[in-house]
């Protein structure tokens, strides 16, 4: 079955216009959740709305109301909704390009799928994909969803193209109160070059199937132990390393990563001695710094 477009219109841009379709690009069907039941029961209870001086109220009694001051709100009737209702002309107008990465990822929302309505929009839409793709750029557009505009960013994407809503400026908060009283000095470089050091021994290809949600595995196999009448399954949590300061986490990272010694070498093979430099070097920085000289050692030790 063919999934359905939550909108259908055009993407314009100038006097070029192509039928799109807008499919959204996640889903959270897979996702478990839980009924409230009552304990005795186990029928599903129904949220009724409860007015603290009248009780059990109707929901036809029910008004929107906006809190300008504390418990003082301007009632909002479905008239004054439409009179700000914006029109959908259901057209997607581009009207400018940005580049890629001067969108900041805090700024994105909900993410679409962009594909064209019908093979005579094929060849339009094409085109307009590879002039973004080959030029980095990313279309600043907007759209009518749900009655509500919204600012969309529109890129390249395999075959097809992909849509971001973005966020309101007001709704992303600024770092100053978060990030300001964080000192600015730079780390030692040689620290610097230990933690890239094992940056690069944990590099690797990112693949999203290598990260599955633990939490939500757990629970499936708990509530299939359930319908077969067992007890529950308790997921352990992965063990937390006694870690006392950074010198010690580092260490035991190196450490970690170090990949262990071959059963037999040649002398052709064994490494040069700077070994003894590094320990030299460390028995000194010992004097200074003691964090960095065993930095120095587990460093050492990672490439034995």
């Amino acid at each position: 079955m063919a999934p359905r477009a939550s909108w259908k219109g055009y993407l314009k841009l100038s006097l070029v216009s192509c039928p799109v379709r807008l499919y959204p690009a996640t889903s959270t069907a897979e996702r478990i959740s839980f009924n409230q039941l009552h304990k005795d029961t186990h029928n599903r209870i129904n949220m009724k709305p409860v007015d603290p001086e009248l009780g059990l109220v109707e929901r036809s009694d029910l008004v929107k109301g906006y809190e300008y001051e504390d418990k003082q709100y301007i009632i909002i009737d479905d008239a004054d909704l439409e009179a700000v209702r914006i029109e959908s002309n259901h057209t997607m107008n581009i009207e400018a390009f940005v580049d890629e990465r001067s969108v900041d990822v805090i700024y994105q929302d909900a993410p679409y799928y962009l594909a064209p309505d019908g093979a005579m929009a094929e060849e339009t839409f094409a085109v307009l994909r590879e002039a973004m793709r080959k030029s980095g750029k990313l279309a600043i557009a907007r759209l009518v969803l749900s009655s509500r505009e919204r600012v969309v960013t529109i890129g390249a994407r395999e075959n097809g193209m992909f849509v971001c809503t973005l966020r309101n400026p007001n709704e992303v908060r600024g770092t100053t109160e978060y990030f300001g009283n964080i000192p600015a000095g730079k780390p030692d470089p040689e620290m610097l070059q230990l933690a890239e050091a094992l940056i690069k021994q944990k590099e690797t290809t990112f693949d999203p199937k290598n990260y599955e949600d633990r939490y939500e595995i757990a629970l499936m196999a708990m509530i299939r132990e359930k319908l077969k009448g067992h007890k529950p399954i308790i997921a352990a949590a992965p063990e937390r390393g006694n870690v006392i300061n950074l010198m010690d986490a580092l260490k035991a990272s190196l450490s970690q990563s170090a990949k262990p010694p071959a059963k037999s070498k040649s002398k052709a093979d064994e490494p040069a001695k700077p070994a003894a430099k590094t320990a030299k070097a460390g028995a000194g920085a010992a004097k200074e710094n003691p964090l960095k000289a065993n930095l120095l050692k587990a460093v050492g030790k990672s490439k034995g």
